[in-house]
């Protein structure tokens, strides 16, 4: 093998490593929920009055609006849940902080440094609810504010202790090829398929045609309404959870296993 052959091997086989080690960094992080060892089935408690008292712990955990935190200048505006929730002391729960922003002129969010200490301090806070087993933060980031979301998320899992999920919810078109969510340290990223508007039959088309979200990070768990019907068989390693357009009731709840089992 002369000199030129020698050099070209050692460079391809160079740009081979960094093709794996680039690969492996794609990977997704450890899933905490299933260290946990958290139920299959999560049920969305939004701002209503819900008493889910009675919901086997073993079967179902709970995800509830713990507050609606809205971006508007350089501010922070807190808004914290208002209606009751009930569960038994032995139902994990997920603290669920919905993050909205302004884009009114004058009240544009800022996205400063400052603005995501804020935020970070008044999820942090929510870890002092009872019983919470995880953090879910939802927010629908406009492509402007992605950069100033990744830095959130950065952040935020650096201050929570290593064996707490956060989790996050994604809109379907994030999973199915906006690259975006790549490395994010989340445990995973609920794709929400319903209420999905303009994406709704490309969306329902390719998972009806045994297809899957390409993002791997979004291949953990689905996010359904008890109201919208969808006619594919859910993988069985994934978690399920269900939004509920009306306060829950254990018929409902049961439903849904049932749904799923199809």
């Amino acid at each position: 093998m002369n000199l030129r052959s020698k050099l070209a091997l050692v460079i391809f086989i160079g740009l081979s490593l960094i093709s794996v080690a680039a690969c492996q960094s794609k990977r997704p992080s450890r899933n905490r929920l299933d260290e946990n060892h958290f139920p299959r089935v999560i049920l969305w408690a939004w701002e209503r009055p819900e008493d889910l008292k009675s919901i086997d712990a073993n079967r179902f955990a709970v995800a509830f609006l713990a507050q609606t935190l809205v971006l508007k200048g350089d501010d922070v505006v807190f808004d914290p849940r208002h209606q009751p929730l009930d569960v038994s002391p032995e139902t994990k729960l997920i603290a669920v902080t919905r993050i909205e922003s302004q884009k009114q002129t004058g009240q544009r969010a800022t996205l400063s440094e400052s603005q995501k200490q804020k935020l970070i301090s008044l999820v942090l806070h929510t870890r002092e609810l009872r019983n919470i087993s995880g953090i879910q933060i939802d927010f629908d980031a406009a492509s402007s504010e992605r950069e100033f979301y990744r830095g959130l998320l950065r952040d935020l899992r650096a201050q929570l202790p290593d064996n707490l999920a956060l989790s996050m919810t994604a809109l379907a078109s994030f999973c199915a090829g906006d690259r975006w969510l790549n490395d994010l340290p989340v445990d995973e990223a609920v794709p929400m398929i319903f209420r999905m508007g303009a994406d709704d039959r490309t969306i329902k088309t390719l998972l009806v045609g045994g297809e899957d979200f390409r993002e791997p990070i979004c291949q953990r768990s689905y996010g359904i309404a008890v109201d919208e019907p969808l006619a594919i068989k859910f993988k069985p390693d994934r978690r399920i959870y269900v939004f509920n357009d009306r306060s829950w009731t254990p018929a409902d709840a049961e439903s849904v296993v049932e749904r799923i089992s199809q």
